[in-house]
């Protein structure tokens, strides 16, 4: 029987420091999200971050925990809850992180019968630390909890046509009404060393502006240049011109090299340059989350207007979307045929 796992990132338990701790240490420990050898990622994650983050990280969730929970976690159940009916299979959903883990949510899958899972990782653009992580960990527990499953994966859908109809669908919808001098895509950032890491030619990958338009097998597991493609082929479709657009990357941390213009600072030079109506999209994200409704939604309003900004307008993403769903629901369909 098959059976389908959607995976997302995951939340704390709740807005408050001794939820947070465990959470970011389980996130911020993991090998795929800060790559370095274990006893450096433990001395920074547990010696430095986890002394201070908690208590931050706590106060940015308590601004935008709602009275369900976890805006993604409940973002998430909604999606779930509207594709089960579309499809003829049991439908599942995880976290990578947190106490939804992907072994309760293949547990789930086992107890109604299912030996087939279509892994299914809620993102759009390939990245080790979001699509790479959710697989390998996925693998593991199947080999030690449920051998006798298969899984299948769905792969990085940034540019899938139906994907970005609906993604170019829900940002029209919400500039409806909105004059904009400019809509900016903000992705989450990474480290540009993620970026080589992940090139199966291990030649490709320069960051130089013109390796992410060559063709190459790179461009499979290419971050960058998936997010550079969600972006031209969105663009395109709602035929807004070069001018008007731009492609930034967020929520980075100190001390590495990460993928640039940052989200952050090129907001902050927008209202000098004539930019008073702004509106940003986040697509490197299906769900709303820490990163959207705080940190675009609250503190890049805040600085976009502190600098001289007049209007800012932050578009939702897919979340529970009825077309997203339908599409979600299709790509399932056409696997359990």
């Amino acid at each position: 029987m098959k059976g389908v796992l959607l995976v997302n990132l995951g939340s704390p338990e709740s807005p408050t420091p001794k939820d947070v701790k465990p959470y970011l240490d389980e996130f911020l420990m993991d090998k795929y999200v800060i790559d370095v050898p274990y006893l450096l990622r433990a001395l920074l994650v547990r010696g430095i971050i986890l002394r201070k983050r908690p208590e931050e990280s706590a106060h940015a969730y308590a601004k935008i925990w709602w009275d369900e929970g976890s805006p993604l976690v409940v973002l998430s159940e909604r999606m779930q809850k509207k594709v089960q009916p579309l499809v003829n299979v049991p439908v599942a959903l995880a976290m990578r992180y947190g106490s939804m883990t992907i072994e309760k949510g293949l547990q789930e899958l086992k107890d109604k019968g299912v030996t087939e899972v279509l892994l299914f990782p809620l993102y759009p653009q390939y990245a080790m630390a979001s699509t790479l992580t959710i697989l390998v960990k996925a693998e593991e527990i199947r080999k030690k909890k449920f051998p006798e499953m298969t899984f299948t994966d769905v792969p990085a859908f940034y540019n899938k046509p139906d994907y970005i109809k609906n993604l170019a669908d829900s940002i029209k919808k919400h500039l409806l009404g909105f004059d904009y001098d400019h809509l900016l895509f903000s992705y989450h950032g990474i480290p540009e060393r993620h970026i080589r890491k992940t090139d199966v030619t291990k030649s490709h990958c320069k960051i130089d502006g013109s390796c992410c338009n060559t063709p190459s097998p790179a461009h499979d597991f290419c971050y960058r240049h998936q997010c550079y493609e969600t972006t031209r082929q969105v663009i395109k479709l709602l035929d807004i011109p070069a001018e008007k657009y731009s492609l930034t990357f967020q929520s980075r941390l100190a001390g590495d090299k990460w993928l640039e213009p940052y989200t952050d600072i090129e907001i902050d030079k927008m209202p000098a340059k004539g930019i008073k109506k702004l509106a940003v999209v986040t697509p490197a994200f299906v769900s709303d989350c820490l990163e959207t409704l705080e940190e675009i939604a609250m503190r890049a309003k805040e600085d976009f207007e502190a600098k001289g900004g007049e209007e800012f307008l932050a578009i939702p993403c897919l979340n529970d979307d009825d077309e997203w769903c339908q599409t979600v629901s299709n790509w399932i369909n056409d696997w359990a045929k």
